[in-house]
């Protein structure tokens, strides 16, 4: 009884897993209203029961999907946070991430920035509140207090930093930059810390 156990553990973990990495792919290309459990169940190849077991209904596919993007994405900017020393080469370090993650799984950050979360999850926070952003602002904040960012109210000056940034995110998943959007980084970095620079 025993190794039974221990063998349907990885794979009830590989079909949660399938599950979401298939209603993001899902999410991302028809919509999430648009998406089906049914959808999801025949794309992914697993049993509906199976997905069920994991997920009450899509609605908990969806706020999973969103807690566990959340989640990586705040781990990456804390360790941003804790490995760059100054408030410049942070925010150039979140900027590289962010368009990294831009080319290299567009559907993570179309369902993290496009996603109308508040929609189909009216009791999460927006997005821009979340944990990721939190840090992010955490970092401007700092900055100010240092001297590194021009004093200035914390909100317009996370607005001028990440603004541009997320805007050329939007114009490269709109599929409107022909070059990669981490082709830019360098340009758009130095407009956007003009912006706020002592």
């Amino acid at each position: 009884m025993e190794p039974e156990k221990e063998k349907s553990a990885p794979r009830n973990k590989d079909i949660r897993s399938l599950t979401l990495d298939t209603a993001l792919d899902l999410f991302s290309i028809r919509g999430y209203f648009s998406t089906s459990v049914h959808h999801i169940q025949k794309q992914a190849g697993v049993s509906i029961g199976s997905i069920y077991h994991h997920f009450k209904n899509k609605e908990g596919i969806a706020k999973a999907l969103y807690d566990d993007l959340v989640k990586q994405m705040g781990q990456s900017m804390t360790k941003i946070m804790a490995s760059e020393e100054t408030t410049e080469n942070r925010l150039k370090a979140v900027f590289a991430h962010l368009f990294e993650l831009t080319e290299t799984s567009p559907n993570v950050m179309q369902y993290i920035l496009y996603a109308r979360h508040r929609e189909f999850m009216p009791d999460e926070i927006p997005i821009c509140s979340s944990r990721p952003f939190a840090i992010i602002r955490e970092m401007v904040r700092e900055g100010i207090e240092k001297g590194e960012v021009r004093q200035m109210d914390l909100t317009v000056a996370s607005a001028s930093l990440m603004g541009g940034a997320i805007r050329l995110i939007y114009l490269r998943l709109d599929g409107v930059l022909e070059k990669p959007v981490t082709f830019y980084l360098d340009e758009i970095w130095e407009c956007c810390w003009k912006s706020v620079a002592p």
